[in-house]
């Protein structure tokens, strides 16, 4: 008599610890797929990036060329190494598979954090992640908005009878700090309402931390701008300062909610014993 005691496919993946447990070898090879993921889809992106660099390439440099006009300054832009011609292109396809891939690594980030999410907390890291992608992209946009003013207040220094020949290696590195930090700012409210849909982080204590927060703000803001100058820690720090307000708002909601949900089942589960004993008192005076 043969009894199965369990079968496996040849290729199949072993099953996961519902606690998320995993071993230091699991670990790493978790990290290893949700790496490859990523950069896969970097590196899609970047290949449309890189096919279509001629019309990326202008729109970068439409900020330039506006402030420029604005200031009426002698400004170029230039390649000084041999290299440039070729490095820059795949500098722009790189910049390029970040923000369009973003929907896939923020995921993936997210998704290697939480290992052991119960089925509705992973229903609600959709959720966020399907909302932050937009508030990245909402920060890609604000800092693109920001780029020509900052470059009309960094030409205003300049002396009027002195040109301004810019390194392009210089510049693009600038615009690709400029939309990543604005980019990856945006997001501190997203994962501060997933850690409290997870029961990380509850209200009172994002309040009672608030004062540190905006200090940690505007010093992000003040370290993070490759300006540095109180326009762009400004656009970058207030709208960071009012997501993470409404950001504490919701969490107070949620929490709310939760309490409701978890004192009504308190209270169904301490009316069970006495509902009990009642019926079974009626049952003996019965007899």
């Amino acid at each position: 008599m043969a009894t199965v005691i369990g079968r496996r496919g040849k290729g199949s993946k072993p099953e996961r610890d519902p606690e998320g447990r995993m071993t230091l070898t699991e670990h790493l090879r978790e990290l290893r797929s949700r790496v490859l993921k990523s950069a896969l889809a970097v590196l899609a992106f970047g290949i449309v990036g890189f096919i279509f660099r001629d019309y990326i390439f202008d729109f970068l440099v439409g900020p330039f060329e506006d402030a420029r006009e604005q200031t009426g300054m002698n400004a170029d832009l230039n390649f000084r190494e041999m290299m440039d011609p070729l490095v820059v292109p795949l500098r722009i396809a790189m910049l390029t598979g970040l923000v369009f891939g973003a929907p896939v690594w923020i995921y993936q980030l997210w998704a290697f954090v939480t290992p052991a999410l119960y089925r509705n907390e992973k229903r609600w890291a959709l959720y966020v992640v399907g909302a932050a992608v937009p508030m990245f992209g909402l920060g890609v946009l604000l800092a693109m908005w920001l780029m020509p003013r900052a470059m009309v207040f960094m030409q205003n220094f300049a002396p009027d009878d002195v040109s301004m020949i810019v390194d392009f290696g210089s510049y693009l590195s600038f615009a690709i700090r400029l939309v990543l930090v604005f980019g990856i700012g945006f997001l501190l409210p997203i994962f501060v309402v997933l850690l409290n849909a997870v029961g990380v982080l509850r209200h009172e204590t994002l309040g009672a931390a608030r004062r540190w927060v905006i200090v940690g703000i505007f010093a992000f803001g003040a370290v993070a701008t490759p300006t540095g100058d109180p326009l762009s820690l400004l656009v970058l720090s207030t709208p960071m300062w009012l997501l993470f307000e409404i950001a504490v708002l919701v969490c107070r909601v949620m929490d709310k909610r939760r309490d409701r949900t978890s004192g009504a089942e308190l209270a169904d589960d301490e009316a069970t014993p006495d509902d009990e004993l009642d019926r079974l008192g009626r049952y003996d005076d019965d007899r």
